[in-house]
């Protein structure tokens, strides 16, 4: 597992260093990206220019501002209930009903999904497969698509991957923290016997593993899931232009949803808190990407030079030149 963090990590440098670092000062971007106040540049409710003439050279990933990108949207992401509004409040309490209610069905979803399984070596192979390509293994499907974009020399996929890294990263840390805090138990702990019992043990909880050495106690939320709505999200939202993306993005991400509750590694509450982690963390990192640009575009627009020509008062043509700082 190390080693793949560490391709990751390699991934998001072979994208980034082939230009040189980025002038503007870092501490007025991070300053600008950390600023939350919704009357000036929000995160959530700015207009976004996402089309392809947006991806120019002024917009690209500098390995600086990689950086200070994904330090900000993690930052972001762990402090937003510090500034949630009573609308941010009214949403998370209707989301925490529905996954209230997903739990309550939580064991007969899981015993039928077992059946199905059992009964189906279809749903048991396909399931094994997808369920697979989840997790960390999702850094090698990123590898691919930013080896793509490196070959065609497409801007945008390249910047879309390693937009899907940061929301990757960012997702990992916070999914991680649920599961530390939850410590439930996941349904495959149980024997053939025994009947299964979504418990949350704590936070402690989370540090007891099985005879073959993984953690029983870390179900909550699911990690699969959390990771492939998350990079999922991003793509839909670079490429909403593109209808067939964010369907394809999305189907591969619930494939992976459905595959972990067939296999019997988590309840289906676990997944649906999952998707909807990855897909408000996508979203943040995305717009949070388009802070920057918006930030970086209108610095580079206060250092240029004009050239113009206007009448004076007594009726000549005089030719004149504007600096803006």
């Amino acid at each position: 597992m190390k080693r793949k963090y560490l391709l990751l990590i390699f991934v998001c440098f072979s994208f980034t260093t082939h230009a040189q670092v980025s002038p503007q000062p870092a501490d007025t971007i991070i300053k600008k990206l950390d600023s939350l106040d919704r009357r000036s540049d929000s995160a959530g409710f700015q207009k976004n220019n996402i089309q392809k003439e947006a991806y120019n050279e002024t917009t690209k990933l500098l390995p600086r501002d990689y950086f200070i990108l994904l330090g900000s949207s993690i930052k972001q992401e762990f402090t937003k209930p510090l500034h949630m509004t009573r609308k941010d409040w009214w949403n998370f309490g209707k989301f925490a009903a529905i996954g209230v209610t997903v739990a309550v069905f939580d064991e007969q979803i899981q015993r039928n999904a077992l059946a199905l399984r059992n009964k189906s070596p279809f749903v048991r192979n396909t399931g094994r497969i997808i369920s697979k390509t989840g997790g960390v293994n999702e850094v090698f499907t990123l590898a691919a698509f930013g080896l793509y974009g490196a070959i065609v020399k497409s801007e945008k996929v390249k910047t879309t991957t390693l937009l899907a890294t940061q929301a990757v990263i960012t997702a990992t840390l916070v999914e991680t923290l649920g599961k530390l805090l939850s410590g439930r138990r996941r349904p495959n702990f149980y024997g053939e016997q025994e009947e299964a019992e979504p418990k949350f043990t704590g936070p402690f909880g989370n540090f007891s593993r099985g005879s073959s050495g993984n953690r029983t106690n870390s179900s909550f939320p699911s990690g699969h899931t959390t990771l492939a709505f998350a990079a999922a999200t991003v793509f839909a939202v670079e490429y909403k232009n593109k209808p067939l993306i964010p369907i394809v993005a999305y189907s591969i991400a619930s494939l992976v949803a459905v595959s972990r509750i067939t296999e019997n590694k988590h309840w289906a509450s676990d997944v649906f808190v999952g998707a909807a982690l990855g897909y408000i963390t996508g979203r943040q990192v995305a717009f949070n990407y388009h802070r920057l640009a918006r930030i970086k575009n209108q610095q580079k627009a206060k250092k240029t030079l004009t050239f113009n020509l206007q009448y004076t008062d007594w009726g000549a043509l005089q030719p004149g030149l504007a600096m803006k700082f």
